[in-house]
């Protein structure tokens, strides 16, 4: 089956450009849909063999269609320890290496801080931010082991950068992969590991869906310069930019993908 670009970039990736990332093998959690997904067929697109993680066995059997023989999507909580040490050590070990780790997996949800349970709380930042600490911990073992370095791509958020109303949990917990970013980013320099975060905007996804649909949107796409919300596909250019050679040189970045909406000042 031919490949399907879905980047201009993607097309000389295969070519052994500095975008390419023919031979490496790229971890994804959450990759069975939505932001995941997508950024999954890029890395795939670009040479890379894919292992991406989900919990629902429904979407990951669609997603495992479309990587064919060059990936594979299991089963695993990232909040849980042992399957993701599973997952990351499996893949060193039957592929001889890992080189990419794209941070993904998370879920969304509103609550009012006053109303606010524990276990809203805990899910939220277990999910997002020690999910994240797991899958870079055993994913950096194995770069270091093999000596080659390697890229850690954490998918923070717009509310990386300032509150989200009835959002409490999600700010704290995409705030805190920023800071999860700028620390192993110099913490794991010595190794040739670089670490780097997107923060997506308004994407059209399933988790976006409600607020898109609602009332809400005729406030927030005033405030988009570009004037429209974004798809997936937008973000998988710096996606692979950060996985591959050609950004060699960048660690510790944070980069907004959100049609300028954190750096506008009013409604247009």
């Amino acid at each position: 089956m031919a490949l399907q670009f879905s980047n201009p970039m993607a097309a000389s990736a295969v070519d052994g450009g500095p975008f390419s990332l023919a031979g490496k093998v790229a971890i994804v959690t959450g990759a069975n849909g939505g932001l995941g997904r997508s950024i999954a067929l890029a890395l795939l697109d670009a040479g890379a063999f894919i292992v991406g993680t989900g919990r629902d066995e429904g979407k990951n059997a669609a997603v495992r269609q479309e990587l064919g023989v060059r990936g594979e999507i299991v089963s695993a909580d990232v909040r849980d320890e042992q399957a993701m040490a599973s997952v990351i050590d499996g893949a060193a070990r039957t592929h001889g290496r890992v080189d990419i780790l794209v941070n993904n997996a998370g879920i969304g949800g509103r609550s009012v801080f006053l109303d606010m349970s524990q276990e809203e709380w805990r899910q939220m930042l277990d999910t997002h931010l020690t999910g994240a600490f797991l899958a870079t911990k055993f994913a950096a073992s194995a770069m270091i082991a093999a000596g080659r370095g390697g890229s850690v791509i954490n998918i923070g958020s717009m509310y990386s950068l300032f509150g989200a109303p009835a959002g409490v949990h999600y700010t704290t917990a995409k705030t805190g992969l920023v800071g999860l970013t700028r620390a192993l980013a110099v913490e794991l320099a010595p190794h040739d590991i670089r670490v780097n975060a997107i923060l997506p905007g308004w994407i059209e996804t399933e988790m976006t869906r409600p607020v898109r649909e609602s009332a809400l949107a005729a406030g927030i796409l005033p405030k988009i310069p570009l004037a429209r919300f974004g798809v997936p596909g937008d973000l998988v250019g710096v996606a692979i930019l950060l996985a591959s050679d050609a950004g060699r040189y960048i660690t510790g970045a944070e980069i907004a993908i959100d049609g300028g909406y954190h750096v506008a000042d009013r409604p247009r």
